[in-house]
């Protein structure tokens, strides 16, 4: 075997970690939150996978997801979380062939003294998929996908928002020294 046959695993997996590196792929990580926010209750109105969801990945980023409010505890509250589904285009024999999956979810944050730490936001986000009437079980465990991942989508968009806020309340006001 020669001398270059056996370096070129070594090569191609340098090749490959070059890439990775090159192409701004980075490992999602947790999202470091102040103080203020360690501490924290969630009220979601839908209680389900985003609940479920959203409390781990708090709890991954070292805040601690409280039972009930109180002094010291921050709450989180989403006061709507709801799919919608669209159709985007209809064959020639008039059947769906498109469909758009919307979620949308709004949330607050505000401290346990009822100081507003961010605005109520709304987060959109939504994935189109083609439609197959001669699969419709396929098309169901789809949608189910669809909202899955849009739900974890979420989830992280949610925590950017929240580390942005904790930047922006820990930043010096401006024309302060």
């Amino acid at each position: 075997m020669s001398r270059i046959a056996s370096r070129f695993p070594l090569l191609l997996s340098a090749l490959a970690v070059l890439l990775l590196a090159g192409c701004g792929f980075h490992l999602r990580q947790s999202v470091a939150l102040p103080e203020s926010m360690q501490r924290m209750h969630l009220t979601v109105s839908d209680r389900g996978d985003l609940q479920r969801n959203l409390a781990r990945a708090l709890r991954g980023s070292g805040v601690t997801v409280e039972d009930a409010s109180g002094p010291g505890i921050a709450e989180l509250a989403v006061t709507q979380a709801a799919f919608s589904t669209d159709k985007l285009s209809i064959s020639g024999t008039a059947r769906v062939t498109e469909y758009s999956v919307q979620y949308v979810v709004k949330f607050h944050l505000v401290d346990s003294d009822g100081t507003v730490l961010l605005p109520e936001q709304t987060i959109q986000m939504a994935r189109e998929y083609s439609y197959d009437a001669t699969n419709t079980i396929g098309n169901d465990s789809q949608v189910e996908q669809i909202q899955r991942s849009l739900i974890d989508d979420t989830v992280q968009s949610m925590l950017f928002r929240l580390r942005a806020a904790a930047r922006h309340a820990d930043a010096p006001a401006a024309g302060t020294p």
